[in-house]
């Protein structure tokens, strides 16, 4: 009988000593996050403790996934899932085509590189499915394409905001000024693990990984009171289990109740597995 275990990360805030001072305040990760879990341990998942804010340190999310690569076999599934913001660092092994920026998803103590996420991914035996959502903006394009999009006043609001009547316009973005900053200082740090890694999109992969994201690359995933815009989608698409459709029908539904200016994208990774994409969600 196959295995399904569910690892759960959402971070409210993040060490502002860290990050030059900036505490990276949303307001609905945490609930994300717990929220994912109780679907998770509902369809029947084994369920590790969600990592929320100080518990999501790059140490434990290494530690925990590589537990997870430990435990799962051909045939399991791993269902994960990110809420927070989303940052850059320069790209050292040339394997951003675009931007010439790697992604990473803001931890609480720094930033786990895209190059060190898929190389956990590529402990994974061969045969393993990954479901992989990821609540943020996570794209290099995004802080560029922000300051062409919107006014400074606006641009600080969002990545601000305090006011509960503008925390739903909050994004998921690490703001330039920061990433810029963070870098300088911790330069020797992230230029090392891009150096002892292969770039991701070499990276040897047997596990199939099935991933729907937040928004587009050139999109902001947006905040909210209770969830993120796109994870409180998500549960209302999912009606608690009555939705009977596949993981691109999911997608695609989604989608639809969506804002012109958010839409999730789906992208798979790893071994062919098109059965995948066909399945039902959370099935084990």
């Amino acid at each position: 009988m196959a295995t399904g275990l569910s690892v759960h990360i959402g971070l409210n805030q993040v060490d502002a000593a860290a990050y030059g001072g900036w505490n990276g305040e949303l307001g609905a990760c945490e609930q994300d996050a717990m929220d994912m879990a109780r679907l998770a341990d509902a369809a029947g998942f084994d369920v590790t403790d969600p990592l929320l804010s100080q518990a999501a340190t790059a140490e434990t999310v290494t530690a925990t996934l590589e537990a997870a690569a430990g435990r799962l076999a051909e045939g399991d599934i791993l269902f994960l899932t990110y809420s927070g913001h989303g940052g850059q660092v320069p790209d050292l092994n040339h394997d951003e085509t675009g931007d010439r920026l790697d992604e990473t998803w803001v931890l609480y103590d720094r930033q786990l590189v895209d190059d060190e996420l898929f190389e956990l991914f590529g402990k994974f035996a061969k045969g393993v499915r990954i479901w992989l959502l990821s609540d943020s903006c996570h794209s290099g394009t995004v802080a560029r394409l922000l300051t062409e999009m919107l006014s400074p006043q606006e641009l600080d609001r969002r990545f601000s905001t305090a006011d509960p009547e503008e925390v739903g316009r909050r994004i998921r973005a690490m703001p330039q000024s920061v990433q810029s900053a963070v870098y300088r200082r911790d330069r020797e740090v992230y230029d090392r693990i891009q150096n002892t890694r292969t770039a991701k999109d070499l990276a040897r992969i047997d596990a199939s990984v099935l991933e729907i994201s937040g928004c587009q690359d050139n999109q902001t995933s947006a905040d909210g009171i209770v969830n993120g815009l796109f994870t409180g989608t998500l549960l209302e698409v999912w009606r608690g289990g009555a939705f009977a459709g596949s993981y691109r029908g999911l997608h695609r539904e989604i989608v639809k109740r969506m804002p012109p200016d958010q839409t999730p994208n789906l992208f798979q990774a790893g071994a062919p597995n098109t059965a995948f994409a066909r399945q039902r969600p959370f099935t084990i």
